[in-house]
């Protein structure tokens, strides 16, 4: 394993953990600035979800990617057991807050995991690319989250 593919293995959990931390929802009795965004396009207001966040899309994206992540690490022999499943549980305990998202955060994992598992049987070259564009794609997108969250 090359030291850049290494370090971002430690890396990612680390700004993955403080992307939890700086996007945790707000607490019920703190004052916003934000307007409310306007309803989309032939949505009514009643109609939007309650429980959307601006940070929605890149939290099922990595989500995803760790499901991606999973299989493949497992599939390269990195040994790490559980490691991205428990980087998935610990995003699912933070942004879960209803069954709805809770089921949604999840598909996104299985649909990270079963995309790849229906595509690599054994440890290949491309394989090992994935994985470390995957790495780099889920710190790239923790990172965003964090700068758009200060």
């Amino acid at each position: 394993m090359s030291l850049v593919c290494s370090f971002r293995l430690r890396l990612l959990p680390v700004l993955f953990l403080a992307v939890l931390s700086a996007a945790a929802p707000m607490d019920a009795n703190a004052q916003t600035t934000q307007a409310t965004p306007p309803a989309a396009a032939g949505q009514s207001p009643a109609s939007a979800d309650p429980e959307a966040r601006p940070y929605d899309q890149q939290i099922y994206q990595l989500a995803e990617l760790l499901g991606s992540i999973h299989y493949l690490r497992e599939l390269c022999g990195a040994e790490e057991g559980q490691t991205w499943r428990n980087q998935m549980r610990e995003l699912v305990s933070a942004e879960g807050t209803t069954a709805l998202r809770r089921a949604r955060l999840v598909d996104s994992f299985n649909k990270g995991y079963r995309g790849y598992a229906r595509t690599y049987r054994t440890c290949t070259k491309p394989a090992l690319v994935a994985i470390d564009r995957f790495l780099e794609q889920g710190a790239s997108l923790t990172d965003g989250m964090i700068q758009n969250n200060r």
